[in-house]
């Protein structure tokens, strides 16, 4: 197994509590019927969720994003030029705003055609 899956494979079994919120959420073809995967490698980075279908990306943030937002505008940059596009939440509003998440994350699945 190539060490991009291997490590994405690690993240999913120690993900955020942010994450595990909005997984529940998007496991399971829930959210308009959008089939997304978590952890999952996309030109060379591994990004916290994709719905391949939708091409669409949401990546969540913590504290820790404010010191790398150079290397997260390049890694969206790349991501994007697969055809993806990027979508980002703090983890805050994962946590405390959910259902403004969802509607933002179905707004973006419709704006993709799905």
């Amino acid at each position: 197994m190539e060490a991009i899956w291997r490590n994405a494979r690690k993240l999913r079994a120690s993900a955020t509590d942010a994450e595990q919120a909005l997984w529940r959420h998007l496991k399971g073809r829930q959210l308009d019927g959008s089939k997304f995967r978590r952890q999952f490698p996309i030109a060379g980075y591994i990004v916290d969720f994709a719905c391949v279908e939708s091409r669409l990306v949401i990546e969540l943030d913590g504290g820790q994003h404010l010191e790398a937002q150079a290397y997260d505008e390049r890694r969206s940059r790349r991501i994007s030029t697969n055809g993806y596009r990027v979508v980002r939440f703090w983890n805050d509003d994962v946590l405390l705003r959910t259902e403004l998440v969802l509607e933002e994350v179905l707004r973006c699945l419709r704006e993709r055609g799905r």
